[in-house]
């Protein structure tokens, strides 16, 4: 079915799809000063915390920044799932840096700082440890992170930390329990939704990079795409993809408001 949705648009490839380039990335206004933003944190060697709600791009930036480096000056250490532990994270910062962790972890938090110091001073090399769904660390596991920020009587640091999650994240720091962590953090962004505007624009990015710079989303299709998903990337790729489904089923050369309609009721239904 895909070949031939593929063939009757006149598709390059298949669009709203999940692998695109860096480079191809739909640079709206949110993803632009997020980019920005992760881009001072690195420079800084600094804190970050990252949040948006669910779909908002929050990973899709950090990816678009560290696509950018130059790997023979930094090293990048990417904790996908922070439920591993307050030691995980310490065995993942030395084996990422070439250790062989020790089994203890009271000897594995100074290695792993240590390793994190060496990687700077001695290869020449910013370590950058982001931790994904950072919500989901405990609070041994924040004072661990803030712990490895204790560096040389608070003189600069050797490496740059990103925790990214949603609005949670931003919450469960401020609670007192970690006031330490929280006067650490020198960078806090959330990324808001797209605009009515950028979503328009985001579905004709995307349309572009798969071969149609005409129309095929009639305006009402794209403002109702919008209202559905909140503006939020993620939802705007798959009620845009279902529309484009709608639209082939029944034979239409334009995806209209009533594509996007029965694409808001397959989705929203599931």
């Amino acid at each position: 079915m895909i070949d031939k949705l593929q063939s009757f648009y006149g598709f390059t490839r298949m669009p709203f799809g999940r692998d695109l380039a860096p480079g191809m990335l739909h640079r709206h206004t949110s993803h632009a000063e997020a980019v920005a933003r992760i881009t001072w944190c690195v420079d800084q060697h600094t804190l970050g915390v990252i949040t948006g709600e669910v779909g908002a791009g929050k990973t899709v930036a950090v990816r678009a920044v560290l696509s950018t480096l130059d790997t023979s000056r930094h090293s990048v250490i990417y904790l996908p799932n922070p439920a591993v532990g307050a030691r995980g994270i310490h065995h993942a910062i030395v084996t990422a840096l070439g250790g062989v962790p020790r089994f203890h972890h009271a000897t594995l938090i100074p290695q792993a700082t240590d390793a994190l110091a060496i990687e700077y001073a001695e290869r020449g090399r910013v370590p950058i440890l982001v931790i994904d769904e950072a919500h989901l660390l405990d609070h041994t596991q924040l004072e661990g992170i803030r712990m490895l920020t204790n560096h040389d009587l608070d003189s600069r640091s050797p490496f740059a930390c990103l925790l990214v999650g949603p609005p949670t994240l931003r919450r469960k720091i401020k609670l007192g329990v970690l006031a330490a962590l929280d006067q650490r953090i020198a960078l806090r962004y959330t990324l808001p939704a797209m605009t009515a505007e950028e979503t328009a624009s985001y579905i004709r990015h995307h349309l572009t990079l798969a071969g149609r710079s005409d129309t095929l989303f009639s305006d009402d299709a794209a403002a109702l795409i919008h209202q559905t998903s909140r503006g939020y990337p993620r939802a705007v790729n798959n009620l845009a993809l279902q529309a484009l489904i709608a639209a082939f089923a029944t034979n239409k050369s334009i995806v209209d408001e009533s594509s996007a309609r029965t694409a808001i009721t397959e989705v929203t239904s599931e």
